[in-house]
C-alpha cells in the first residue's frame, strides 16, 4: 500500500534524473515555467483570501445573528459542492462568454471551493462555548473585539484547513480553468502530455507542480503550529446567543441572496437555458444512459475498493501510535494532494514500461481514484474505528471468538455508518472527476463528465447541458451529507 502511493513521486523524480540535470534546469529557467508560476502564484494569493473572508462571513452571519431563514441557509451554501468547478465556468462562461483570465479563475474558484472554508467554520462556531464570549463582554469588549480576540483565534484550524483545501485543488483543477482560456501548471502539463507523450518538459512541470504542493502542505504545517483548541471541560452545553440584526436583517439578507445567485443560481440558470434552448432533441437517453450507467460502475467500484483499501491503514493509524504508522497515513495524504494528471502521468508511463496488460484498462484508472480519494475514506473510517470500544472486542476473543470473526461482527458493524460515509464522498469524487479519467480512461468508456467537457469543449452548450445538470443531482445526496455530519460533530 506505502509502496503504491510512494509511485507518482517516484515517477517525477525518475524521469528528472532520466532527463539531466543541465536540461532540467533549462527547462525550469525559462519564461513559460516563470509565467505559469506567476499566474498560480496569483491565483492562490487572490482566490484563497477571498474565499476565507466569504466563508467565515456567510458562517458568522447564518450561525450567529437573527438572518431570516437561518436554518435554510446552512445547507444551502453547502450546496456548491454539488457543483463541479468545471460546470460553474460552463455556467459563467455561456452566462458572459468574454469571460476570460485570471480574474475569471478568481471568480469561478471562489464560487465552487469557498464551502471548504464555510463548512468547517460553521461547524466550529457551533461547537465554541458561549460562555467564553460572554465572559470577554462582560469585561468590556465590544462585538468586533470579541469576534477577533476571542472567536477568530478558535477558528484558526478551521481556516486553515479549509484554506489548504483550496490552494490544492487550485494547483489540481484542469477543466475550470482551460474553459476560461486562464493557463497554470495543470492546464500546461495536459497540453504538453497531449502534444508529447511523456516529455521531459511535461516532467519537469510536474516536478515544480509537485513541489508546489508540498510547499503548502509543510507551510499549513507550520502555521498550524501545535497549539491545543480543545476546551477544559465540557462547557456550557447551550447555543450561542444570536446576535440581533434590527435593521440590518434586509442588507445581511440581499448579502446572503446575493453569494447564492453567484454560487448556484448562475450555473442553475445557464443549465436551465440551454436546456430549454436544445429542447427534447438535447435527451439522447441512450447516450446519457450508457454515460450515467459506466459513470455510476467506476464510481461504485472506485467507491468500494478505496473504502477497502482504507480500512488496514485506518485501523494501523488508530491502534498504533508507532512512527511507521503516521508514515503509513502521511503518504496517503500527501500522494492526494498532487494533482489527478502527475497522478494518472505516473500511472500511464508505469503502465507502459513494465506492466503493458494495463494499460488503458478499468485497473489503472481504478487505482488511480484509490491514490486521488483515499483521504476522503481515510478520515471516516478512521473517525469510525476510533470510537469503537476496544474493550468490545476484546470480550469478544475472551469468548472464543477468532480475531477476523470478530472483526466482521463487532468492529465492522460499528464502523458501517462511517464506511458509508467514506464510499459515498469517493462515489461522488469519481463521478465527476475530469482531468485523469480524460487520461486513463480504456477506450469506448463514456463518462458523464468525459460527455460533458466533450460536447462543450465542441461549443455545443444545449447537449452538454444534461450531462451537466445529472453530475450536480447525483453530488447533492453526498453533499447534504456532509452538512449533517458536521452537525451531528457539533452535537447539534
Amino acid at each position: 500500500m506505502v509502496a503504491a502511493t510512494l509511485v507518482p513521486l517516484g515517477y517525477i523524480v525518475s524521469t528528472l534524473v532520466s532527463t539531466g540535470w543541465d536540461e532540467t534546469m533549462r527547462l525550469i529557467f525559462r519564461p513559460r515555467v516563470g509565467e505559469l508560476l506567476r499566474n498560480t502564484a496569483e491565483l492562490v494569493l487572490l482566490t484563497v483570501p477571498i474565499c476565507v473572508t466569504l466563508g467565515i462571513g456567510l458562517a458568522w452571519i447564518v450561525e450567529r445573528t437573527d438572518v431570516p431563514g437561518a436554518a435554510w441557509w446552512g445547507p444551502i451554501f453547502a450546496a456548491p459542492l454539488a457543483v463541479p468547478a468545471f460546470v460553474n465556468s460552463y455556467g459563467w462562461v455561456s452566462a458572459v462568454p468574454s469571460l476570460h483570465g485570471l480574474w475569471a479563475g478568481v471568480l469561478v474558484a471562489t464560487v465552487s471551493y469557498f464551502p471548504l472554508v464555510y463548512l468547517p467554520v460553521a461547524a466550529t462556531l457551533r461547537r465554541l462555548d458561549p460562555a467564553v464570549e460572554e465572559s470577554a463582554r462582560a469585561l468590556g469588549s465590544g462585538p468586533f473585539a470579541v469576534f477577533a480576540r476571542v472567536v477568530l483565534p478558535q477558528l484558526r484550524l478551521a481556516i486553515l484547513g479549509g484554506a489548504l483545501l483550496i490552494s490544492l485543488h487550485l494547483l489540481a483543477e484542469y477543466g475550470a480553468f482551460a474553459m476560461i482560456r486562464f493557463d497554470t501548471f495543470t492546464t500546461a502539463i495536459f497540453e504538453q502530455y497531449q502534444s508529447s507523450f511523456a516529455g521531459p518538459a511535461g516532467s519537469t512541470l510536474s516536478g515544480v507542480l509537485v513541489l508546489l504542493c508540498l510547499l503548502l502542505l509543510a507551510g499549513e504545517a507550520g502555521v498550524r503550529g501545535r497549539a491545543r483548541y480543545a476546551r477544559i471541560g465540557g462547557g456550557a452545553q447551550r447555543s450561542a446567543h444570536r446576535i440581533r440584526l434590527r435593521l440590518g436583517k434586509i442588507p445581511m439578507f440581499v448579502l446572503l441572496a446575493g453569494a447564492l445567485a453567484a454560487t448556484l443560481g448562475v450555473p442553475l440558470w445557464t443549465i436551465g437555458r440551454w436546456l430549454r434552448i436544445g429542447g427534447a432533441a438535447v435527451w439522447d437517453t441512450g447516450e446519457i444512459g450508457a454515460s450515467l450507467g459506466q459513470t455510476l460502475g467506476l464510481a461504485a467500484a472506485a467507491a468500494a475498493i478505496t473504502t477497502l483499501c482504507a480500512f488496514p491503514v485506518a485501523w494501523i493509524a488508530v491502534r498504533s501510535t508507532s512512527r511507521f504508522a503516521r508514515i503509513i497515513e502521511g503518504a496517503n495524504y500527501i500522494t492526494s494532494s498532487l494533482p489527478g494528471i502527475v497522478i494518472a502521468l505516473a500511472l500511464v508511463t508505469v503502465s507502459i514500461r513494465w506492466l503493458p496488460g494495463l494499460y488503458q484498462t478499468a485497473a489503472t484508472i481504478l487505482a488511480a481514484y484509490t491514490l486521488m480519494f483515499m483521504p476522503r475514506a481515510l478520515v471516516s473510517v478512521r473517525a469510525g474505528l476510533a470510537q469503537v470500544p476496544v474493550g468490545l472486542e476484546e470480550a469478544s476473543q475472551a469468548l472464543g471468538i477468532a480475531p477476523a470473526a470478530t472483526f466482521f461482527r463487532v468492529t465492522l458493524r460499528l464502523t458501517a455508518p462511517a464506511a458509508a460515509a467514506a464510499a459515498a464522498m469517493v462515489f461522488v469524487a469519481v463521478a465527476t472527476e475530469l482531468t485523469a479519467t480524460l487520461l486513463l480512461a480504456p477506450n469506448g468508456t463514456r463518462t458523464l463528465a468525459m460527455q460533458f467537457w466533450q460536447l462543450s469543449g465542441e461549443l455545443d452548450y444545449a447537449a452538454a447541458a444534461p450531462y451537466a445538470l445529472i453530475m450536480i443531482l447525483v453530488s447533492v445526496p453526498v453533499t447534504y451529507l456532509l452538512f449533517t455530519q458536521s452537525r451531528k460533530a457539533a452535537g447539534l
